[in-house]
């Protein structure tokens, strides 16, 4: 399978199976494989970042977070294949292109994101990889645990 920047995966139960961590989102709920995950292709690694439909729940979170700190850069909520979505940046961990179950398929073709949105996204993980080396953290997961992890797999 061909990864790339952009489109939408799911994961294999077995990364979590391997990885511990539990600012890692529930692979499976209720029956589904959710959810699911916008990929970026790195060097090493593929960085996955979850989608999420509770847009509520977030709207509060984003709402509060713009109240404290002015903005919210760690979450976003935007239109993916006509449908509203959060995208839980703060949630982004990596992993290996063997640990991809499946595209998000929509009608009969992998789940591509604009370019527009694919170019926000990436903006948003950039600034948020820049400020952890500063110090600040934004991730929930132990994003440098989880990638030595998958670097020595590979």
């Amino acid at each position: 399978m061909k990864v790339k920047t952009g489109y939408i995966y799911h994961i294999k139960d077995e990364f979590f199976d391997k990885i511990n961590d539990k600012g890692l989102m529930i692979n499976h709920e209720n029956g589904h494989t959710r959810p699911t995950y916008f990929t970026i292709k790195d060097k090493d690694v593929l960085w996955f970042i979850p989608l999420s439909s509770k847009i509520d729940k977030y709207s509060k979170i984003i709402n509060q977070k713009i109240k404290k700190y002015g903005s919210c850069r760690t979450i976003m909520i935007r239109r993916i294949a006509n449908d509203d979505v959060v995208i839980l940046l703060q949630n982004a961990f990596p992993t290996l292109e063997k640990y991809i179950d499946h595209p998000h398929i929509l009608n009969g073709k992998p789940l591509k994101v604009v370019n527009v949105l694919k170019d926000e996204i990436l903006e948003n993980f950039k600034y948020m990889l820049i400020s952890k080396k500063k110090g600040l953290n934004f991730f929930f997961t132990d994003i440098d645990t989880i990638k030595n992890i998958m670097l020595k797999e590979k």
